[in-house]
Order: structure tokens, then C-alpha cells, then sequence
């Protein structure tokens, strides 16, 4: 049993623990302890202007990713001849034998000696193979060459919010970002007097054999990652989400607190300069809210990280709410305790603390 020395310091330790707890909870502490917040939230990246984010499911991330690199591992897959594609099909050493022709409907062509030709289904290896094999029966060691000239047998959809929805033909090559600008991009509305996008691009999905495709549109068609950008498959279908309502409100200590339009590529400092950037008496962190306020998602961002050079500006969304605290954290932490549940809070604002005892 532990002696009465050891449970008397254990219990100043508890009793500091909890006062350092309710501190926090309530806001009674020096501005310093600023620095210790961020130091237990951690930075992630060195470019990385948010430091902490609610609802972050490293998890699911990582399976989203895994299946990403799957289907980039499959990309590899050999190109299948469709019906309606143009083929060149040459024999060599006899040009007569030769033909530009299109896959009919059935996938077939049509040969000397050899009637009708599957092409429909096999690779350009099969075709050819099988084409040799054919002739081997009347020619001595023939040589074929099978080259897809067009490819008019593979279409996607794509609807939504784009300028041009449709059914689309794609060649072997064709990624997420080409159906979107063959779809001529966003669609636009008028948003008080200004034509602006309504593609929502966060929220759009590509349905793939009623499978959804968890690519991450935003990083493939504005950022060009590469792992983002899926190929895209025969009978893909695309759908982009449209906004309902594109605008970013700025509020807390800022001079003109205010609603303003969203435009594509809009960032926090952007938005901060037309709301006559921050007063002095601002936090060194901004919090950006979104998701709405019903179910909110927010992330710490270093304004002064990005202002210093060390952090990339924030991308904002549509109807994100930019909230600029005074330099003190209670008045985050009020702020924050009126949007998220208990649980929450304990996650984002944790110190650290431990219990010391047991019975």
C-alpha cells in the first residue's frame, strides 16, 4: 500500500491537474499559455498552416488512399478493343490482306479467309494472336499488326453542375480532370449580379460499376495529383455537386465583419483583406468553421505562419465562416464550447494531463 507521503503528494498533483483543467475550461490563465496550447496540438507540416483540425479520421484516409493506389496499379491493364472503335489491322507482306475499318456493333470485322473477327473484348495482343492464328491456315508464318486508330467504344457520363453535361467517349488515357473540361467545366449563375461557379467540387462523386470511386475531386482537377486524377473506365459516371450557396463569412475581430461572394481559389488572406484585415488585438491562430454550424468542422490555422512565410495560404470553401479570436485563448475556448460537444473540446484543447494515483 502506497504510504501516506506518496498519496499526499499524489494528491497535490491531482489537485493541480484539476485546477490546471478548469483553468483552461474557464479561460483564467496568462496569454502564454498560448504557446503551450500549440505546442500540444503539434504542427504537422512545415507548409502545413493548420495546426489542428475536429473530425480528422486518419483511418479512413488511409483506406481512401490504399484503394487510390490500387486502382493506379491497375492503370497498367491493357486497353480492350470496343465496338465502334476504327482498327488498323496490317499483314505483313500482304498489303491486300490489310484494312482501316470500324468494330461493328456485334465486335466483329470482317476478313479474308477468315469471315468475322472477334475484336470486341481482347487486348491488342489477343487480337492480333488470334488473327495470326487464323491465318496460319492459308499463309506461312503470317505477322499481323493490330493499332487502335480511334476509340469511339468507350464513353463516361458526366451531369451536375458543369457547362455541358453528357455521355462522353474517352481514350486508354482519359483521367477525371479531361471529362470535367470535355463537360466545358463549371456551370455559372448569378450571385448578386456577378456570373460565378457552382461546382461543388468537394462533394462531387465517380460512380464506377456502383462502386463509388473515392477520389478527392478538388486535388485532381485544381491540383493535378496525379493519384487523385483516376483513369477513368468504360461506363464511368460523374457527377458534380452543385453549391447552393457560394459565399464566406468573416467575423470576430476584424473591421468590417462581413458576408462576401465565393470565388474559385478564394484564401483566408484574401478574404481577411476585404474585411480590412484583423485588428491588433487578434490571436495568432484563425479558425475556420466548416460544414455549417449544425455539424461543424473546424481547423486552427497560423495566420502568423502563413504571414511569415512558413505556411501556405488556406484554401477556402464555400460557406466556410473565418472567426479571428482575441489574443487570449478563453475566448476561443467559449467559442468553440458552444459548437462542439464535451468530448470534442477534450479532444482539441487536451494538455496532456495525467492522474498520478490509484485507490
Amino acid at each position: 500500500m502506497p504510504s501516506r507521503a506518496f498519496r499526499a503528494a499524489a494528491g497535490r498533483l491531482a489537485a493541480h491537474a484539476a485546477i490546471a483543467l478548469a483553468a483552461i475550461m474557464a479561460g483564467c490563465y496568462p496569454s502564454r499559455w498560448t504557446h503551450n496550447y500549440n505546442h500540444a496540438l503539434g504542427n504537422t507540416e512545415a507548409d502545413n498552416a493548420v495546426l489542428a483540425e475536429t473530425g480528422h479520421d486518419e483511418e479512413s484516409e488511409r483506406l481512401r488512399r490504399e484503394r487510390l493506389l490500387q486502382l493506379k496499379e491497375e492503370e497498367s491493364d491493357a486497353y480492350k478493343i470496343n465496338a465502334g472503335d476504327q482498327v488498323e489491322i496490317r499483314i505483313y507482306g500482304h498489303d491486300d490482306l490489310g484494312m482501316l475499318t470500324r468494330v461493328g456493333p456485334d465486335g466483329t470485322v470482317g476478313m479474308v479467309f477468315l469471315g468475322q473477327v472477334m475484336l470486341a473484348g481482347r487486348t491488342i495482343a489477343e487480337a492480333r494472336d488470334d488473327i495470326e492464328k487464323g491465318l496460319a491456315l492459308y499463309i506461312k508464318h503470317p505477322v499481323a499488326s493490330v493499332t487502335v486508330r480511334e476509340v469511339a467504344g468507350e464513353t463516361v457520363t458526366i451531369s451536375g453542375a458543369v457547362a455541358k453535361p453528357g455521355l462522353y467517349s474517352i481514350s486508354a488515357t482519359s483521367r477525371l480532370a479531361d471529362a470535367y473540361a470535355m463537360a466545358g467545366g463549371s456551370a455559372e449563375r448569378l450571385f448578386n449580379g456577378v456570373d460565378v461557379d457552382i461546382a461543388d467540387l468537394e462533394h462531387s462523386i465517380l460512380v464506377r460499376d456502383d462502386d463509388i470511386i473515392p477520389a478527392n475531386f478538388m486535388a485532381a482537377i485544381e491540383r493535378g495529383d496525379p493519384l487523385e486524377n483516376v483513369r477513368l473506365k468504360k461506363g464511368d459516371y460523374i457527377f458534380i455537386a452543385q453549391r447552393m450557396e457560394s459565399s464566406v463569412t468573416i467575423c470576430g475581430e476584424v473591421p468590417n465583419p462581413h458576408r462576401r461572394l465565393y470565388d474559385s481559389g478564394l484564401g483566408l488572406i484574401e478574404a481577411l483583406t476585404s474585411a480590412g484585415w484583423m485588428l491588433e488585438t487578434h490571436w495568432s491562430h484563425v479558425i475556420i468553421i466548416r460544414n455549417g454550424l449544425s455539424d461543424p468542422k473546424l481547423y486552427k490555422v497560423d495566420i502568423d505562419g502563413i504571414m511569415a512565410g512558413r505556411c501556405a495560404n488556406f484554401k477556402l470553401q464555400p460557406n466556410d465562416i473565418i472567426y479571428v479570436p482575441k489574443d487570449t485563448l478563453s475566448e476561443y475556448n467559449v467559442f468553440v464550447r458552444k459548437l462542439l460537444p464535451t468530448a470534442q473540446i477534450f479532444n482539441l484543447i487536451r494538455t496532456g494531463i495525467v492522474t498520478y494515483w490509484r485507490d
